[in-house]
């Protein structure tokens, strides 16, 4: 998904949209008092991006293999234009700061379940988005700083509630996962 200036496009003050943040035509949900950046070109996506760097993460019980999106492209990007997505992979948003955060899925062929996270790796909401829904789905809190796609009905399937808590093979999300701003890409 994207986000809205948070996640269905993924504009930093970003709203998330098509399987990420949408960018920010809608109200912004920055919770920050710094200016968003600025968008990265190569936007908008007309194809799926290629496979992310993944993560083992554990969701209650559960064991999953997850994409990390950690820069502004793509968590803009998303699951966009992909036509599949195994039962127990993921893609995970990594969030610039905490917000209100929205996705939508534009150009996106899966039917998912997202989850929304708070800075401790606590789920707070789960919902159910649509293929090619443009329509942003709103965290009820401004305190996401993670988001989690799964396929559609996963959470429900292995159990998994509001409550649970996310952690990475090495421990916490917030001390092994972070967003890449754009200034860091241009220092390589």
């Amino acid at each position: 998904m994207k986000r809205v200036a948070p996640l269905v496009l993924l504009c930093l003050p970003l709203t998330l949209a098509s399987c990420g943040q949408k960018p920010s035509a809608s109200p912004t949900m920055n919770t920050s008092t710094s200016p968003p950046p600025p968008v990265t070109s190569g936007w908008p996506a007309t194809n799926a991006q290629p496979r992310l760097p993944a993560l083992k993460l554990q969701v209650g019980n559960q064991i999953v293999t997850a994409e990390l999106c950690r820069r502004e492209l793509e968590i803009m990007t998303g699951m966009m234009f992909r036509t599949n997505m195994l039962e127990d992979e993921g893609m995970l948003f990594v969030l610039p700061n905490p917000r209100q955060a929205s996705f939508y899925m534009k150009n996106t062929l899966v039917p998912l379940t997202i989850a929304y996270i708070d800075t401790d790796g606590r789920i707070l909401e789960l919902h159910d988005l649509q293929p090619l829904d443009e329509t942003a789905v709103y965290s009820r809190t401004a305190r996401v700083l993670y988001v989690l796609e799964m396929k559609q009905g996963w959470f429900a399937r292995k159990g998994v509630l509001p409550g649970v808590t996310i952690v990475t093979e090495k421990g916490p999300l917030k001390d092994n996962v972070q967003f890449i701003p754009e200034e860091s890409e241009k220092e390589k």
